[in-house]
């Protein structure tokens, strides 16, 4: 059984940084594409970014592009959200998750993993 504990959102104001992070379970974690989603209130979830087992392949979604990245250390099993310059729009639950398939492509779906954390609310003031 694969276990996600995501961490580090909170209140800020806007224009403010925020680092997420999320650590999972089990040793085989530099085998696992890992995401990060998150989803607003009366929202469906959505993509933010996902990285690829060794960190060579990086996706972003349109809305957080040049303002956020994510990083892994394959040594620490954590993936990594870096998020700058945040806006009131990035007020939501943010989730990392896991696809732990092998298969090549990194998922920027929801239904590409299979293992989710249980989300860390980040509110961001205007």
């Amino acid at each position: 059984q694969v276990q996600l504990m995501d961490s580090g959102g909170g209140l800020v104001q806007a224009g403010g940084s925020l680092r997420l992070s999320c650590v999972v379970s089990g040793r085989t974690f530099s085998t696992y594409h890992m995401g990060w989603f998150r989803q607003a209130p009366t929202k469906e979830r959505e993509f933010v970014a996902a990285i690829s087992r060794s960190g060579s392949r990086k996706d972003y979604a349109d809305s957080v592009k040049g303002r956020v990245t994510i990083s892994r250390d394959n040594a620490k099993n954590t993936v990594y959200l870096q998020m700058n310059s945040l806006k009131p729009e990035d007020t939501a639950v943010y989730y990392c998750a896991a696809d732990t398939t092998r298969r090549l492509r990194v998922g920027v779906l929801s239904e590409d993993y299979d293992y989710w954390g249980q989300g860390t609310q980040v509110t961001v003031s205007s």
